[in-house]
């Protein structure tokens, strides 16, 4: 079997690393040539794909592949791109690469992310809730997600969306922040986020792979919780004073960190227990602060 990956990532490298030795080759997607030393000492193949251009050894490879693993953010910025391919850049370049073959033997698994939901207002959603993206991002990952559902209806390929909440893990976490100073406690009323510890994203892809998933998957915690309280818990058993709160409304952000906040909702993940058989290892940010310090394994 051979694994191929669009966008070596940070979940992406933490999804081979627990698939490595079940496929006999495994190649990755790069945008920077300087990366591509580095991807060859994990034993992961490099390619050079700028998002545009179909390189003849990268489309052999899209052809050679068994499963795809999709990590790479949608064209929002190009209307040109959105309208023709559904805003994904892999389905613009390497579309007939993916319909070639032995199409309908391949597994597919996109990376997406449950902002596609847009606002709920704080009430809980699974993956029937209408999607309502509220900016040119999410609606362009929303059209990604729908380009590849319809390649696995048109190929009879297992292609699978995995609707990722916040991302953390080690290297990226609230203890990292409260070590180099940039922790914050930004409190706005009624406002909570789910989030997905990177060792859990690997897993789901594994279980995607694993039993052909077809459709959509929230892939996140149990427990929505409002951003404020995880710093101060991590700052606990660090054994450090919390930042002090800072009112949202008033607070110094540039307009991506404030658009984060604009979306209120929690989030189930019932069908990826169901279905994928996930058993989450960090299911709440308490039992993953918890671990991940005592475990020195946030660093």
């Amino acid at each position: 079997m051979r694994l191929l990956v669009f966008g070596y990532g940070y979940s992406a490298a933490a999804a081979v690393a627990r698939l490595r030795a079940r496929f006999e080759r495994i190649g990755g997607t790069t945008r920077s040539p300087g990366k591509a030393g580095a991807m060859r000492a994990e034993d992961v193949e490099p390619f050079l794909f700028d998002g545009e251009r179909r390189e003849p050894a990268l489309a052999e490879a899209v052809r050679g592949a068994s499963h795809l693993l999709v990590s790479i953010s949608p064209a929002f910025d190009r209307p040109e791109v959105v309208a023709r391919s559904f805003a994904d850049p892999v389905l613009h370049a390497f579309g007939e690469d993916l319909r070639a073959g032995h199409a309908a033997e391949r597994s597919i698994v996109y990376l997406s992310t449950i902002g596609v939901y847009g606002d709920a207002g704080g009430a809980w959603v699974d993956e029937d809730w209408p999607c309502e993206p509220d900016s040119a991002r999410t609606a362009a990952r929303r059209s990604a997600e729908e380009g590849w559902l319809e390649l696995g209806r048109e190929t009879g390929a297992a292609v699978s969306v995995l609707r990722l909440s916040g991302i953390y893990g080690p290297g990226r976490n609230t203890f990292v922040n409260l070590a180099e100073g940039t922790a914050r406690r930004l409190v706005k009323p009624g406002q909570v986020f789910n989030r997905i510890h990177v060792e859990d994203i690997a897993q789901a892809v594994d279980r995607a792979f694993a039993v052909r998933a077809r459709g959509i998957f929230n892939i996140t915690d149990d427990e929505p919780a409002p951003p404020q309280d995880v710093v101060a818990y991590a700052a606990e058993l660090m054994g450090v004073a919390p930042p002090p709160e800072q009112d949202f409304a008033t607070a110094p952000l540039s307009p991506m960190a404030r658009s984060f906040y604009g979306s209120n909702k929690r989030v189930f993940n019932a069908r990826s227990k169901h279905v994928l058989g996930m058993a989450y290892h960090y299911p709440n940010y308490r039992v993953a602060l918890r671990r991940m310090w005592e475990e020195d394994g946030w660093r």
